[in-house]
């Protein structure tokens, strides 16, 4: 494919209306400065994963997650989809800064850096917040001021991630009225993704997503990622109803899980079935990925979630094709797989500490 026809695929302009990323990123950072910026963004990261002393604040770092593999297993008569996968909480994330509102105030106030995120109840801020006072009986009203990085239509569950990282704050700052076990069973209510984060942050996902089995990470915490996103975002809805179940793997996702823990993750264990939707609608996205194979330094390339994200393992280092003007709109950030420890929240992970394997099975 010319790479005249691949900037235009890639453009937003030229992508399905639901496609189109309402935000236009500009984390991408020079390519030569990738690892300058993972240090950097560790920097700034380091006070995000804190949380204050205060009864009424509370700051905390707000992970994304990758699908290493994703298998679709039946759809199902409601019309959602039952799948195994294997997700796991990465080092890419926002940061969110809760605080509990003067007694008699009547609604919930959500501010974030994009002026195109809504803050009403259409986010899962919102709904994350009216889901803990419906179970709980709290009465509280939040403050909550997002700070987004993680960018949208992207894969990667920032959105799921915000949701979580909501339920676990309000449930702080109101005395933990809720176990972290009620936690993860409520948060199926309002959305598929939130439940992965009340995991130790590497989990086996059934159902629509919302079953959560914690598993020992099968893949090194030190592995080198690299994440690659198209300025044009794919709506999940839309890919999973162009899902052709004929065009799926056969591949058992146990033994996907299994064979990963002691192969590593080979590019044959990195299967998502929701390729084969968002390649057909974006054909450019299939390029990509085959460029990266081709020209990355990578042991494994696949996409995460439903797109329009592509994830390179084993190296955090662009190729020099990334390089040119028909991707100079493409989202580019190294990463690392992390876990949290028990009965704590995920912290942003410092660059002393990247690499280290923290204690898994939390609660």
């Amino acid at each position: 494919m010319p790479m005249s026809s691949l900037a235009m695929q890639f453009s937003k302009q030229n992508a399905p209306a639901s496609f189109r990323n309402t935000h236009r990123f500009s984390y991408a950072q020079p390519l030569n400065t990738h690892h300058k910026a993972r240090a950097d963004r560790f920097i700034f990261f380091a006070n995000a994963a804190s949380t204050s002393n205060s009864a009424s604040s509370l700051n905390l770092f707000s992970p994304a997650k990758i699908n290493i593999f994703l298998r679709i297993v039946r759809r199902r008569e409601d019309g959602f989809h039952d799948l195994a996968s294997l997700f796991h909480v990465i080092d890419l994330g926002d940061d969110m800064t809760f605080s509990l509102l003067p007694a008699g105030s009547t609604s919930d106030q959500l501010t974030c850096n994009f002026p195109d995120v809504p803050t009403d109840e259409s986010n899962l801020v919102i709904k994350a917040l009216n889901l803990f006072r419906r179970k709980t009986g709290a009465t509280e009203r939040f403050n909550v001021d997002l700070l987004k990085r993680v960018p949208h239509g992207a894969g990667m569950g920032g959105g799921s991630g915000n949701a979580a990282t909501t339920l676990w704050a309000a449930n702080e700052l109101c005395g933990r009225p809720a176990t972290a076990e009620h936690l993860l069973e409520w948060s199926g209510e309002i959305g598929s993704d939130i439940s992965v984060f009340f995991s130790s942050g590497a989990a086996y996902c059934t159902g629509r997503g919302e079953i959560v089995e914690d598993v020992a990470p099968p893949v090194s915490l030190d592995t080198p990622l690299l994440l690659i996103k198209p300025p044009v975002g794919l709506s999940t809805p839309e890919i999973f109803k162009a899902l052709d179940l004929t065009r799926r793997s056969t591949a058992d996702p146990r033994d996907l899980l299994s064979r990963l823990a002691t192969e590593g993750p080979a590019q044959e264990l990195c299967v998502n079935d929701l390729e084969q939707p968002a390649f057909d609608r974006l054909p450019a996205l299939q390029e990509l990925k085959s460029r990266l194979q081709e020209q990355g330094e990578f042991t494994s390339v696949f996409m995460t979630g439903s797109g329009s994200t592509i994830v390179g393992v084993g190296s955090d280092k662009a190729p020099e094709f990334l390089k040119g003007a028909e991707y100079n709109e493409l989202f580019i950030s190294p990463a690392r797989l992390i876990v949290r420890k028990p009965g704590e929240w995920y912290a942003a992970p410092s660059s002393a500490a990247a690499a280290a394997v923290p204690a898994s099975g939390a609660a």
